[in-house]
């Protein structure tokens, strides 16, 4: 009678991402090429990656939106998103096919201002002391505030379109730099799958030569998409400087 010992189980290989990276095209080609070592994919809050990694030895890699404290990771760069200023439907900013962040200095931001530093340097409400207390809030219940007409967010594109409702709209915004989404793993994990994950992400094939991933080059960055106004919509540049409660009288 054979008493030798099962094999232990396979370890899962978990992966976290923040909200608007849609991870599945590399999860399927993982199964492909790996259909024995089961991947666990794990969505986090936008502040969480970089705790979990530190926190959660079951966690191997996570999808961060850059700047991330990169103290004892490695962290590769991946691509970048365009922002967008969400409205309501009524909204005139709706109108547009694109608006510069200075036409949006009287507008009421949902979010701390810190978080969109090109607004807060321009808003008015910040510069005359006018701004009211925004209370916390998630995403999903900005986006409701905003469908309300209470004010505007600038949010990544991705990030836009997870919490897209038909009463809101997104409108491509220039002058606000561009978030980034990159891979983080921590750099005393020997687990020799994070090799052959930075490898289905980065597009090499099985082929491949893997090379070293310790410190693997940053990919180029995504051309920044071009917005075009619609022929269909050409409203009429709004005045600076006038208030939203003064285009309402």
């Amino acid at each position: 009678m054979d008493e030798s010992p099962a094999p232990a189980p396979t370890r899962s290989f978990r992966v976290t991402f923040v909200t608007g990276v849609t991870p599945d095209k590399w999860a399927n080609a993982w199964r492909r090429r790996l259909p024995d070592e089961p991947l666990v994919l794990v969505p986090v809050d936008e502040d969480e990656p970089r705790g979990v990694l530190r926190d959660d030895e079951r966690v191997a890699m996570s999808f961060v939106r850059l700047p991330v404290d990169r103290d004892g990771l490695h962290v590769i760069p991946l691509y970048r998103e365009q922002p967008v200023v969400v409205v309501s439907r009524e909204h005139p900013v709706a109108a547009y096919d694109e608006i510069a962040v200075d036409d949006l200095a009287d507008e009421h931001l949902l979010q701390d201002p810190d978080v969109v530093p090109e607004w807060r340097d321009l808003a008015t409400e910040v510069r005359d002391g006018s701004r009211f207390p925004v209370p916390p809030m998630t995403t999903k219940q900005a986006v409701e505030s905003v469908a309300a007409d209470a004010g505007i967010l600038i949010l990544p594109m991705s990030v836009a379109r997870m919490h897209q409702r038909k009463d809101v709209r997104a409108v491509p915004v220039t002058g606000v730099a561009e978030s980034q989404i990159g891979l983080a793993w921590r750099v005393d994990d020997p687990d020799p799958r994070i090799e052959t994950f930075v490898g289905i992400v980065r597009g090499r094939t099985e082929r491949s030569s893997r090379g070293e991933t310790s410190l693997p080059a940053a990919e180029p960055a995504a051309a920044k998409p071009t917005a075009r106004r619609s022929k269909a919509r050409t409203p009429k540049p709004r005045p600076r400087g006038a208030s939203r409660r003064q285009r309402r009288r």
